[in-house]
Order: C-alpha cells, then structure tokens, then sequence
C-alpha cells in the first residue's frame, strides 16, 4: 500500500467513523421527532366546579406543566406523555385516564389511533399514554406505577384512575383490575380486543365490584370471542344479573349489579389491529361510571 493509498483508506476510515459516532444521534433525534410529532394535539376546557375545595393540592409540591408533556418514565424505563386540560388547575384534584398501547405501537401513535385526547380533557380528566412494554406480569405491575408517579407531579385523585387499551394494551388494563397487588389502582376499565379469556379467568379470586366495558370485535381473528366471555366472568364478579339488555348504542348492558356498578360488552365488527370508534363512548363510560368530584364533565355524543 502507497502513501496514496494510505491516506484514502484513512480517510474513507474517517467517514465510517464519523457515521458510527453519528448514528446515535441521529436515532436519538429520530425518537424526539417521533415523541414531538403529535404536538399539534388539540386539548380540551375543563369546567370546573365553582363550589369546591381548592386547595385539594399544594401546588409548591407539583412541577408538572399545563398542557403536553413528553418523556416521563417508570423506575425501569416505560416512557409515558401526559396531556392537561387546556385551563388545568392545579389546586384541583383530577380524575386520570391511563391508556396503555398494543404491541407495535407507541405512546405517540396511541394518541393519534385513538382520539382521546380532546374528548377526555374536555371532560376534566388528565390523560396520559403509555408505551407498549413486552407483555408480562412484571411489565403489568410496572404499567400500574405511573398513576402514583403522575400524582407526584399533576394534581391526580389516585382514587379515581380510569384505564383503557387495545390488545396487549387491552389485556394489560384488565390484568390491572384483577391481578392481586393493583386491583385497587383502577376505579374502573375500558379494555379493547384484550387476550384474555374465561379459562385464564376461571380460577382467579374476584376483585370488589368493578365497573367495566369490554371491548370487543366478532371479527377478531386472533382473539376470536375473547370479548364475551371476559364480560360474561365480569359480570359474574360484578353480581349482576346473568341476561344483559341491549342498549342503542350497539352495547349490552348487564343490570342489577353490585353497589350500582356498571358492566357492558360493546361489540364491533373491525378486524383485530384496528381500534374502535368508541372513544366518545368510552369517555361518557367513565364519567358516569362514577361521581367524579371537583370537574363538571361535559358529554360527548
């Protein structure tokens, strides 16, 4: 090898080193654009109660902001976003609306998929979007941290935390609500084409009676009836009577159940990996699933 060749092979040497060094930030770049790119999210006006305690929180113990915000994270690494009513008030304790992603997917594309945002913020709630974890029991657990940590820094009623989720995000809202050590986290759940089924039901202790939508499609290939016979073991536990009536929205209702609890299977016709249009319907679920107190929430037909 000559000196001319010498210094080309340096040189070209150079350049894979330049790009070896560069590709980390180049992904880290790509990740914020990814996480940054539904800024334009439109957030909804809570209306609030004029004859409330406001002083719910101390606000010199809270940093989180109004608005959008990107990034936070559990203890071993599930990135979650967080969206505020548009006029938060953090003297005012709110309700919280956890939504957890499918496999595939991410925190933001979840927003995107579902819609929530405005619909929710608008009814008061505080929302936050969670990444999608390699499913396990562990990972659940993990999930089930970030209405305590969010309540470190928004003005959160941890008694009133509201969970819903598509597929794994589906299955990991429900496991929430039954596996012992989290049942108490959630005052009720929406979870959407969730792998759970009557067998992996069966021999599970009941939670205290819960309110619960389930969401499922008769055309999911990969969790075929999966739906109804998760309503049917809800139902069960709920102590509700065991024929439903069916309501005009394209739900059934199971009546007469404990504590006034509600319990509905909402059934759809799209294919698994598609979320259903039942965002405005899953809101007024959780509204009137129970007295929230301190936000007039607003209905969304």
């Amino acid at each position: 090898m000559n000196i001319i060749q010498l210094k080309s092979f340096l040189l070209e040497g150079n350049k894979w080193r330049k790009v070896l060094f560069g590709l980390p930030v180049i992904i880290v770049i790509l990740m914020l654009w990814l996480d940054y790119s539904d800024s334009s999210t439109e957030l909804g006006r809570a209306s609030y109660h004029t004859q409330i305690n406001q002083n719910s929180c101390q606000t010199d113990r809270l940093s989180g902001d109004s608005g959008a915000s990107y990034g936070e994270s559990t203890e071993n690494g599930i990135k979650y976003n967080v969206r505020t009513p548009l006029n938060y008030d953090p003297t005012i304790l709110h309700p919280l609306l956890l939504v957890f992603s499918p496999a595939g997917s991410n925190r933001a594309k979840t927003e995107k998929t579902t819609g929530l945002t405005l619909p929710a913020t608008s009814a008061g709630f505080i929302i936050a979007y969670a990444d999608h974890p390699e499913l396990s029991p562990s990972t659940t657990v993990e999930l089930g941290t970030i209405p305590h940590l969010m309540a470190k820094k928004w003005c959160i009623d941890e008694g009133q935390v509201y969970i819903t989720g598509h597929s794994d995000g589906g299955t990991s809202a429900m496991a929430l609500a039954f596996m012992i050590g989290t049942r108490h986290i959630p005052r009720a759940i929406a979870p959407s084409a969730a792998g759970i089924t009557y067998e992996d039901l069966r021999d599970r202790k009941c939670p205290e009676p819960l309110s619960v939508m389930i969401i499922h499609s008769n055309k999911d290939k990969l969790f075929p009836g999966y739906g109804q016979q998760s309503a049917g073991w809800w139902a069960s536990c709920n102590k509700c009577d065991p024929i439903p009536d069916r309501l005009e929205n394209g739900c059934v209702a199971y009546t007469g159940c404990a504590n006034g609890i509600k319990t509905l299977y909402c059934e759809g016709d799209q294919p698994h990996s598609q979320w259903p249009q039942r965002g405005n319907q899953i809101i007024e679920f959780f509204t009137n699933s129970e007295h929230i107190a301190g936000v007039e929430h607003l209905k969304n037909k």
